[in-house]
């Protein structure tokens, strides 16, 4: 380790993957997950901006987060390839800054925007009636505007605070990116209001919202089970159960991470599982949307002539 300790201002990214072949393959496979998280959060921008069938409250919102998502991935995974390839692994004091900005925008402002979307499930299910009145479109822009505004602010606070911490240790950071836990490590002061702070802020931007989404798709899932028409039934418990496999893959991981003490942590593990909310939720969001939804895979059969099999 002594050949990362130097006086630059710079940091050092360890990096996730091992310098050998199975490096080597562990990278083709990201780098091939990358392109379908690319291509698929792309496509679903695309479907419901152009069909106007999708343009609802429910899809407005998920076309948001599409692009969170494919702005999620963007921050991490080009700059993991390029120092993998290199052989350099060292990122700048402000390109760090940017990094860990970008992350923490889209993580909050994602946990924000899933919130909504349960709100809009729960409206839509259990006050039918009022749905159209309070899910407008007024109210949508207002619910995204809120969760990327909350989230940068958040964000700049906590980038701004830790690059402002002395660093006075090695400046190799056990991560694929800017994790600003990770680079509490390396600090040469006392930095437990800050960790108190981070546990505040995840509990704000993380855990109540998980609660509150948790309690809404309850009532929602109770209001389905005395449903009348089967049909109803059965659309209403696909929605809901693609809606929580979202839920559950992206906020299981981020809690358990983020909330606990740093002497229950180690590196390695945080780093396999900032792999689920970085990289894969970012790919499969796109497919459990559009796989397990007739409506999507209509616009794709629409606008681009594909799974013409499925009748409208």
């Amino acid at each position: 380790m002594e050949k990362w300790n130097h006086t630059s201002n710079d940091f050092i990214l360890l990096g996730l993957l091992p310098p050998n072949q199975t490096g080597i393959f562990l990278l083709c496979l990201i780098i091939l997950i990358f392109f379908l998280a690319s291509v698929g959060n792309s496509v679903m921008i695309h479907l419901i901006h152009v069909d106007p069938r999708l343009h609802t409250p429910m899809y407005f919102l998920l076309s948001q987060l599409s692009l969170m998502d494919l702005m999620y991935i963007s921050t991490t995974v080009p700059k993991m390839a390029y120092n993998f390839l290199s052989g350099q692994k060292g990122i700048s004091f402000l390109g760090c800054g940017v990094q860990s900005f970008f992350f923490l925008t889209m993580a909050c402002s994602e946990g924000l925007l899933l919130t909504s979307m349960a709100y809009d499930r729960y409206l839509a299910i259990c006050h039918s009636l009022y749905y159209p009145i309070r899910m407008s479109k007024m109210m949508c822009v207002k619910m995204i505007g809120g969760s990327w505004t909350l989230g940068s602010i958040n964000s700049l606070a906590h980038t701004v605070f830790a690059l402002h911490i002395p660093y006075c240790r090695s400046r190799a950071i056990d991560h694929f990116f800017c994790d600003v836990p990770a680079m509490l490590l390396l600090a040469c002061t006392d930095t437990w209001v800050y960790e108190y702070m981070v546990f505040v802020s995840t509990s704000l931007f993380l855990l109540f919202p998980f609660i509150g989404i948790t309690s809404s798709y309850g009532r929602v899932l109770f209001a389905v089970y005395h449903m009348h028409s089967k049909e109803g039934r059965k659309k209403a418990f696909t929605t809901i159960s693609t809606h929580l496999t979202v839920v559950i893959f992206y906020y299981a991981p981020f809690v358990y991470t983020y909330l606990r003490p740093r002497d229950l942590r180690s590196p390695a593990e945080d780093k396999i599982l900032a792999v689920f909310y970085t990289i894969l939720t970012p790919m499969l969001n796109p497919i459990i949307y559009s796989l397990r939804n007739k409506e999507v895979l209509g616009a794709m059969r629409r606008v681009f002539g594909i799974f013409s099999f499925l009748k409208e």
